[in-house]
């Protein structure tokens, strides 16, 4: 274990999903992906959980969407998430959305819930049906492997990745009115990813006792700071997904905005998504570093939150990362570009603690120690317009040759 920020919760090194009270999760191969990796997983609270959801902002969005927001619109509460990776269900018309009814069908069946307690999730190709033989067989197979462990939650994490190449799990520890309450979550992402909200699946299991409405509000805010602040790509995908669920099993009192300690459950919340958010533009497609974008000095925090997100996802600055070119140009360029106002005259760039421009002039810089800097696995990159109070951080990653590879062979 070791503290949080400002000691407000402990970081559990050995936490997962499973974790806080309550709950269960699996998953196995059935048969959705080439590779014997897992596609199919599941996670399941023994009791009814608090539900909140957020979603792409993609016009064309997959069927599992539509299931999910219906069963989390129904009553605020879930029992089970369900996921697939290997085949996103997207654009695949009438037959997707009756295979993705299905498979919440089936699994409620196969665990004695209702249909409207069970959410959908999946990932991968778009425009393929499912092969929904495979699926319900792996179904059927699924409420025996689904376990209060982190052995179950480590196949859970497995059956949801697709390009990634590693797993992403947190989870934390809160005290709350003298009671211990966990915040976990796990997620999946590496390419399709740009704020609102990325190619990501993400899960988040608690168990505070918190009301639905409570929990979509903070779980919307989270949100804004964390996953809607990454890009590796530029792309926003038909897919994504942020699903909440709290047990309410630490028997706390019920949080709200009035509950002394609201505000110490919402930054273990947006610590957890934050550590998701960062992994995924971490283990961005090919990627070599992660850049984090800081910003000061901006108008509001609305418009420095623009600003991080064009410079982070400015494929000119992402190439100068990759090649270790300390180009401050490609990033002055980018911020001017973000439609938000700007003193062009009064801006500062520095690369770590190399400053490189000082009120919009160049500053005379070690060439050699910017790029021994720029050569690390985490490269900062801290602006500031000097107009206002408005800062905001954003995260991606650079762009290599390996991405191109990997995307141009994405199906086959």
């Amino acid at each position: 274990m070791e503290q949080g920020t400002g000691e407000v919760f402990a970081i559990l090194k050995d936490g997962s999903i499973t974790t806080p009270k309550g709950f269960k999760a699996g998953g196995l191969h059935c048969g959705l992906k080439k590779t014997t990796r897992h596609d199919l997983g599941a996670i399941l609270c023994e009791v009814p959980a608090a539900a909140a959801g957020v979603y792409t902002l993609n016009k064309v969005q997959a069927a599992p969407i539509r299931v999910t927001q219906d069963s989390i619109g129904t009553a605020g509460k879930l029992r089970a998430v369900l996921v697939n990776s290997g085949n996103a269900n997207a654009c695949t018309g009438k037959q997707g959305e009756e295979d993705a009814y299905q498979m919440r069908a089936s699994f409620a069946e196969a665990m004695g819930l209702s249909e409207q307690e069970v959410a959908v999730a999946s990932t991968g190709v778009i425009g393929e049906l499912l092969k929904m033989d495979r699926v319900l067989d792996g179904i059927g197979q699924l409420p025996a492997r689904l376990e209060g462990t982190s052995a179950g939650a480590e196949d859970f994490c497995q059956a949801i990745l697709t390009t990634d190449l590693v797993q992403k799990m947190i989870c934390v520890e809160a005290e709350i009115d003298g009671r211990k309450v966990v915040v976990a979550g796990a997620a999946k992402g590496s390419g399709m990813i740009h704020p609102n909200m990325a190619t990501m699946l993400g899960f988040v299991t608690t168990d505070a006792k918190i009301g639905g409405a409570a929990l979509q509000q903070l779980l919307r805010q989270a949100t804004d700071l964390t996953f809607n602040m990454i890009t590796v790509d530029g792309d926003t995908s038909t897919n994504d997904m942020l699903v909440a669920m709290a047990s309410g099993l630490a028997e706390n009192d019920e949080l709200t905005e009035q509950h002394p300690d609201y505000g110490k459950f919402a930054a273990a919340l947006t610590y957890v998504c934050e550590v998701l958010a960062k992994a995924i533009a971490r283990d961005g497609e090919g990627a070599t570093k992660l850049v984090e974008v800081q910003v000061e000095g901006a108008e509001s925090d609305a418009s420095a939150r623009a600003i991080a997100k064009t410079v982070i996802g400015s494929s000119l600055v992402k190439s100068a990362v990759f090649g270790a070119d300390a180009n401050w140009g490609r990033i002055i360029a980018a911020v001017g570009r973000a439609g938000e106002p700007v003193n062009p005259d009064t801006v500062d760039i520095a690369l770590g603690e190399i400053e490189t421009l000082r009120q919009s002039r160049p500053v005379a810089f070690d060439e050699e120690a910017a790029l021994e800097y720029l050569k690390g696995d985490t490269v900062v990159i801290r602006v500031h317009l000097h107009l206002g109070e408005g800062r905001a951080i954003g995260w991606g990653c650079d762009l290599t040759y390996d991405y191109v590879r990997i995307n141009a062979a994405y199906r086959t």
